[in-house]
């Protein structure tokens, strides 16, 4: 398959194109560097990227960025950056992604954990991973009639990311990038739609 994958650079994203990169061709594309170069936020980024790589057989996304900090003194503006990023920038994606997939081909979104294990500082991230598992749902619905799929893999906090994030998840038992690569791998290769692949 020749697959687009959007976050290439980032923890998740580096063990995604080692466990995909084995029997697809990728093209690596990340906000600062790769075979491409694309800011979801920015809609005429995303269109020029798909002119640029042109039909592909799967897009992935391992990217999105989130406010992480105490509900109290949370303001909108603070909340806004993963409505726009994480949450938008993937569906902007995913939007634009439908009109240039082959016949059978499929998307994959990156939510995670806390949309379903909420944790202290993460009413941003629970509801941004929640609403990407809504959207993939709906869009499920009106992607298969056309035989295109969408999923969304939900990874536990990365064993590799635990200096950065492991205070915010006491308890959890986290799980290897290695391993997270797998779900996508599934999505990818696999024949579900509307699914969130848990990585817990």
């Amino acid at each position: 398959m020749k697959i687009l994958l959007v976050g290439a650079s980032g923890t998740l994203g580096q063990a995604v194109a080692t466990t995909l990169g084995t029997h697809h061709q990728l093209i690596r594309a990340g906000r600062h560097g790769g075979d491409v170069e694309v800011d979801l936020t920015d809609d005429a980024s995303v269109q020029a990227l798909f002119a640029q790589v042109g039909t592909v057989d799967a897009v992935v996304a391992t990217t999105g960025k989130l406010h992480f900090g105490p509900l109290g003194s949370m303001t909108p503006a603070q909340f806004n950056v993963g409505l726009q990023d994480k949450l938008l920038g993937q569906v902007r994606l995913a939007l634009a992604a439908q009109h240039h997939l082959t016949a059978g081909g499929s998307i994959t979104l990156t939510s995670g954990i806390v949309s379903a294990q909420p944790i202290r500082d993460g009413a941003n991230a629970t509801a941004v991973n929640a609403a990407l598992e809504g959207f993939a749902r709906g869009a499920a619905c009106e992607l298969l009639p056309r035989g295109l799929r969408i999923n969304v893999v939900s990874p536990n906090v990365l064993v590799e990311s635990l200096a950065d994030y492991g205070a915010y998840f006491p308890g959890f038992e986290a799980v290897t990038a290695q391993r997270a690569s797998l779900a996508y791998q599934r999505s990818v290769e696999g024949v579900q739609s509307g699914q969130v692949f848990n990585v817990w």
